[in-house]
């Protein structure tokens, strides 16, 4: 049987069987939205429609400039299963690249949230939207010249159906453009429904009916991992952070809302981490609730912790170019009895990779062998990892001729599948000959009682061509020496990896999506020498 594997099967399946779950949304003034998927799904019905009404056709492009909330939830369905294809637009970047970015895509109508209208007005006369319509989450009125978004809700304009195949693209989203343009990914029907069901498998994210799920990853990027698409086809609860992300809103919400799953970057878990060490009796969350993390590999130490606290850290890994999740870690039945620091080593991996995803780590004498130690470059394929690039035919080199994606990660794959990423091609550090991984020492680091952050750089040296420089955060109000750093490490790894010097900073850059500006910490500290202390 031809059954096309599309998303209006997912929301229609919600609205059938899932009428009374619930749906909660924290608003700007930190009030609580709720309403059921029944709700939900008459909603994103009837916006399908009035986009239709407005002038939208088959394959456009509708880009949102939202948090996370109930009506982004609604244009993650609306859109494309009214043919046209979500675009969302990373709030968090530059103007200048939110305005390239839009026009890159080509995008026609444009759905805002209120309070994101003077982000709008820095880029609005550099981008050509026919069709501006805005969300009213305050309760103020729309200004003139502008769609409100509610009042075409309202309307009640019915969706026409299109017949959709399953290749039709359903959704977009450009990478955060670490090295140099952003670029944009498209992803089909197919490869959303096919990524949600591998999702929602037991040794995936094991999401079902019973969950409830908070996306704090944004709904701006990556389709914050899957999780809309995923939670609505089993008909879990949703609970949007909406704006407020600091860790006490967080832990607030999981706690009122009983949340089970939970996912972010490490940055998000480092400061709910350290709120609930201060005060480790104030919330009373939902027993082993699932944290997943991902963007960044979450340390060891970052593990054990919340072991403590009984949640349970999930670590994954993906890309914008892999929809994203395409590897998660948990303990295969033969490593159930691995204790002690072997099981906190196995679970700090990036873990496997999902069903029907293929991987394998490339060196220059060809495919390294599944040994835990040979490192080279990650490539994946499979039906929900890109092809290509959207109208950049310059990037094509990205893929094999056999349709391997080179991701830029270098792992080593253990004899067990499971991945480890020892850092990204440009952040590898070459000393003497010999590789030193950044991400080992970062995270190694990380594990001092005093050290909130740490990045590990490589910085050009007369004999050894480069050597690495560790930046630390420390936590507030603590203070620590370079020696001390040193000392800790000492242990733990070979004497030529051990970082020359530490330095001391408030902060550490990173990009829009949480991830550590490496290159900007190159830059700022090329000059570096031990009269700098």
């Amino acid at each position: 049987m031809r059954f096309p594997l599309t998303l209006a099967h997912i929301l229609e399946r919600a609205g059938r069987l899932f009428p009374q779950s619930e749906i909660v949304s924290r608003l700007p003034d930190r009030s609580l939205h709720r309403y059921t998927y029944a709700d939900f799904c008459r909603r994103a019905r009837v916006l399908g429609g009035a986009l239709q009404h407005l002038g939208l056709k088959r394959g456009d492009r509708v880009a949102t400039l939202m948090w996370n909330h109930h009506a982004h939830l609604e244009a993650y369905f609306a859109i494309p299963c009214a043919g046209g294809v979500l675009h969302t637009l990373n709030l968090r970047l530059h103007p200048d690249d939110i305005a390239y970015i839009a026009n890159h895509a080509g995008d026609r109508f444009l759905i805002v949230d209120d309070v994101l209208l003077p982000l709008y007005d820095k880029f609005r006369d550099r981008t050509k939207f026919e069709r501006v319509i805005v969300v009213p989450l305050t309760g103020s009125s729309v200004p003139a010249g502008f769609e409100d978004h509610e009042a075409l809700v309202a309307q009640s304009v019915p969706l026409e159906a299109p017949v959709l195949d399953e290749e039709d693209p359903a959704g977009m989203c450009y990478t955060s453009g670490t090295t140099g343009r952003p670029k944009g990914v498209v992803y089909s029907h197919r490869a959303l429904v096919l990524h949600s069901l591998a999702s929602a498998l037991p040794d995936v994210l094991g999401l079902g009916n019973h969950d409830a799920v908070c996306p704090v990853v944004p709904m701006f990027h990556v389709n914050a991992w899957g999780l809309p698409f995923t939670a609505v086809m089993v008909g879990a609860k949703l609970v949007f952070p909406g704006p407020n992300l600091d860790a006490v809103s967080l832990l607030d919400l999981y706690e009122r809302e009983q949340v089970t799953l939970t996912a972010g970057v490490p940055t998000i878990w480092m400061g709910i981490l350290q709120a609930l060490e201060q005060e480790p009796a104030r919330w009373k969350l939902a027993a082993g609730m699932r944290m997943v993390v991902g963007g960044a590999a979450a340390p060891e130490a970052m593990i054990r912790a919340f072991d403590r606290f009984g949640l349970r850290v999930i670590q994954g890994w993906g890309m914008t170019e892999t929809t994203p999740v395409a590897a998660v870690n948990y303990v295969k039945r033969e490593l159930a009895q691995v204790a002690g620091d072997e099981h906190y080593a196995l679970r700090a991996k990036q873990g496997v990779p999902l069903p029907f995803v293929e991987v394998r780590a490339m060196t220059g004498d060809g495919e390294a062998p599944w040994d835990g130690k040979t490192m080279g470059e990650l490539e994946v394929r499979g039906p929900w990892i890109a092809a290509r690039y959207h109208e950049l035919q310059e990037e094509a080199g990205k893929w094999t001729a056999d349709d391997w994606f080179r991701t830029g990660d270098v792992v080593t794959i253990d004899a067990h599948g499971y991945i480890k990423i020892t850092d990204r091609i440009k952040d590898l550090i070459k000393s003497g000959g010999e590789w030193i991984s950044s991400v080992d020492l970062e995270n190694a680091l990380v594990g001092h009682p005093k050290v909130a952050e740490a990045a590990v750089i490589a910085l050009p040296h007369p004999k050894w061509d480069e050597r690495p420089l560790a930046v630390v955060v420390l936590k507030t109000g603590l203070s620590a020496t370079a020696d001390e750093l040193r000392n800790y490490l000492a242990p733990k790894f070979a004497r030529y990896w051990l970082p020359d010097d530490v330095v001391f900073v408030s902060e550490i850059p990173r990009t829009s999506t949480g991830k550590m500006m490496k290159a900007k910490l190159r830059e700022q500290f090329k000059g570096w020498s031990e009269t700098n202390k």
